[in-house]
């Protein structure tokens, strides 16, 4: 399960009010649309709730993408996705990531908002969870969504081969930086704000700030290779060598990393990997001669409409004017 692009394009029919029966023909078949293994549209019949939220999931991960990459020469656009998906980039990298990262964020919220028959709050036993449950307050179930996303991804079946080793790297990085980002939040109950009764709850943080630290591994990503651990007698992933007394031995990636193994193409150009920079706008002060690839820039004047002016008038309305301001916009020359 990652990225594509072709699912978030993909029109699902509405629930609306209808029989149990019909309920459950719209879920099988909004299963049927998403691009799954036969073993994942399996699982996902058997989820009712599940087909809705891997949509979710769909855009929010694309979406964060975009947002994490607006400034770059790849700028996580749908075109080119599968085939960026068959290489070991570092872009396809993140793509692992962030794809599992928003699975896991979109399943721990899906059971906590109670779109999910088979799982509810969080049910970790150090927290008052009937407590939550009666002021209203329920704590996201990242325990089931992580047990349930290594069953839907079938991370058990690890191939022997760099790339497989990689992509389930890569998967797993996505996962713990949603786990990394779990707090508990409490609330005080009691009289004068006394904190006679505390009530606490698992929550995640904002899908943001999982985007940023996963673009922040992306830009450190690691180079890696295979290497056998003659103690277990496998093969694992190894990066660059360290020192060790007088000696150089392989370091293994440490779970955090995002890990790569072969180099990235430019994005200049239009190629089976993405449409290339050119007319693509940029920040004269910032990214435009990364992003132009040395090619220059096009500068063009136009006139911006906004509300200025603004005043509350009596008593519920706010009345503003019209202005108008030149901007100048910078994009890539062809």
């Amino acid at each position: 399960f990652s990225l594509t692009g072709k699912e978030a394009l993909t029109h699902f029919p509405s629930l609306g009010p209808s029989t149990n029966s019909a309920q459950g023909k719209v879920h099988v078949k909004q299963c049927d649309l998403l691009k799954l293994s036969r073993k994942q549209k399996r699982l996902c019949r058997r989820e009712p709730g599940l087909a809705e939220t891997l949509r979710d999931a769909i855009r929010l991960g694309i979406m964060e993408c975009q947002y994490q990459f607006r400034s770059e020469r790849w700028n996580c656009s749908l075109e080119g996705r599968t085939s960026l998906l068959k290489r070991g980039f570092k872009e396809t990298a993140f793509l692992y990531a962030v794809s599992s990262a928003a699975l896991t964020h979109s399943l721990a919220r899906a059971c906590s908002a109670g779109r999910m028959e088979r799982c509810t709050c969080d049910d970790s036993p150090d927290l008052e969870n009937r407590k939550a449950w009666q002021w209203g307050v329920c704590g996201d179930n990242l325990k089931y969504s992580t047990k349930f996303l290594k069953k839907f991804l079938g991370q058990k079946r690890i191939g022997k081969d760099l790339r497989a080793k990689v992509d389930i790297h890569n998967t797993n990085v996505g996962i713990k930086a949603v786990k990394n980002g779990l707090k508990t939040t409490c609330k005080c109950h009691g009289v004068s704000g006394s904190c006679a009764v505390r009530t606490c709850w698992k929550q995640l943080s904002p899908f943001h700030e999982i985007g940023r630290l996963l673009k922040l591994r992306y830009d450190d990503a690691v180079k890696v290779f295979t290497t056998t651990n003659d103690a277990v007698g496998h093969s694992e992933l190894a990066g660059p060598q360290r020192h060790s007394h007088s000696h150089k031995h392989p370091a293994s990636p440490r779970s955090t990393d995002l890990v790569y193994v072969e180099d990235s193409p430019s994005f200049c150009r239009p190629s089976k990997y993405s449409l290339g920079t050119a007319g693509r706008t940029c920040s004269r002060e910032g990214n435009c001669d990364s992003m132009c690839c040395g090619r220059g820039y096009n500068t063009q004047s136009r006139l911006v409409t906004f509300s200025c002016h603004c005043q509350v008038q009596w008593c519920c309305y706010v009345e503003c004017q019209q202005c108008m301001q030149e901007e100048v916009v910078y994009s890539c020359k062809q």
